[in-house]
């Protein structure tokens, strides 16, 4: 049995507000918890009505403040966005707070629209060009204090916090493997190049005092419920926010609904299911099926669940029945 962890992105449903999608997102990582998920991570993302997580190393504290054990992380920091410097001061005050628990992962997308985007950045530079320096720079500041460094993170140095490198296409896994790191794909909703890039990280990694032997995780929506029919049901708020998505109109996340083609058009139809191709939706015995198959066509050594459901009860029912899973394959 591999690692099932959770990543969550404090969905803000339709007539709710941010504050109870982030006490919804406390609620469901107690539960992840209590179902010995191994990591509880959010996302970072910007100028979405639908999200709640954009200030996510304060969500990260949130959720590690209200839980034990679980460890809790960012999947991810949009690093572009950011100094590494204050990102190494964030988590470095995070793993002061939390010993253990706090994982750093480490994105070059924006997170956003590219309007957003340009408002973040304020040099207005393409930082996502300097990804592999930031990484390194943020990584420096972890490590023990050499004699005569001048800038160093307080509270970071020497905390050492583990860093994971996500992506979507071979960037990211061919540098997770020249950086000797973890590596996260986003395949819950970009999953063309899954097993490409697995194939690029596993065959390109070099061993690293952090990790000795390349580590993947990979990702995939998850809708668990007693029948396929009640799942296929939750399902179609996903496949609503992500046909807004395509349509350019994010918004909070819409509740299911009985008939999802007629919300859809033909070709929103294909782009919402080409995006979802990883999602598993069904009763346990389907959900059973499907993850064993993914699991053994992908070798992931950790798969991550998203379980993006409109009412927060039935979004632990499906965690529940997901960890029953778990247990049985």
């Amino acid at each position: 049995m591999i690692p099932f962890s959770v990543l969550d992105l404090s969905p803000i449903v339709k007539g709710a507000t941010a504050a109870d999608a982030l006490r919804n997102t406390l609620a469901l990582a107690r539960h992840a918890e209590q179902l010995d998920f191994k990591r509880f991570w959010l996302a970072e993302h910007h100028n979405n009505p639908g999200i709640a997580s954009a200030a996510t190393a304060v969500v990260i504290g949130h959720v590690a403040g209200g839980t034990n054990t679980i460890r809790v992380g960012s999947g991810g920091v949009m690093l572009p966005n950011h100094s590494p410097l204050v990102i190494a001061e964030q988590f470095g005050t995070l793993a002061s707070l939390y010993p253990g628990r706090i994982d750093l992962g480490l994105g070059r997308a924006p997170g956003t629209d590219q309007l957003t985007a340009r408002a973040l950045r304020r040099d207005h530079q393409n930082n996502a060009d300097t990804f592999p320096q930031d990484v390194q720079e943020l990584r420096y500041y972890f490590e023990d204090i050499e004699p005569g460094q001048r800038i160093r993170a307080v509270p970071g140095a020497g905390l050492k916090v583990p860093l994971w490198i996500l992506g979507s296409s071979l960037f990211g896994a061919q540098l997770a493997a020249a950086l000797g790191l973890p590596f996260a794909f986003a395949s819950h909703f970009a999953p063309d190049m899954l097993m490409q890039a697995l194939e690029v990280y596993r065959s390109r990694f070099e061993p690293s005092v952090q990790l000795g032997k390349p580590y993947a995780m990979v990702a995939a929506n998850v809708v668990a419920a007693d029948t396929d029919e009640a799942a296929r049901y939750q399902l179609t708020s996903v496949q609503q926010a992500m046909t807004n998505l395509l349509r350019g109109t994010p918004g909070p996340m819409p509740p299911p609904i009985d008939d999802i083609d007629a919300y859809w058009s033909p070709a929103e139809r294909v782009g919402a299911q080409r995006m979802l191709k990883y999602a598993v939706a069904g009763s346990p015995a389907s959900v059973r099926e499907g993850l064993r198959s993914f699991i053994a066509e992908t070798r992931a050594d950790e798969l991550m669940v998203t379980t993006h459901i409109f009412d927060p009860a039935i979004a632990r029912r499906s965690l529940e029945i997901t960890a029953q899973v778990r247990d049985s394959l």
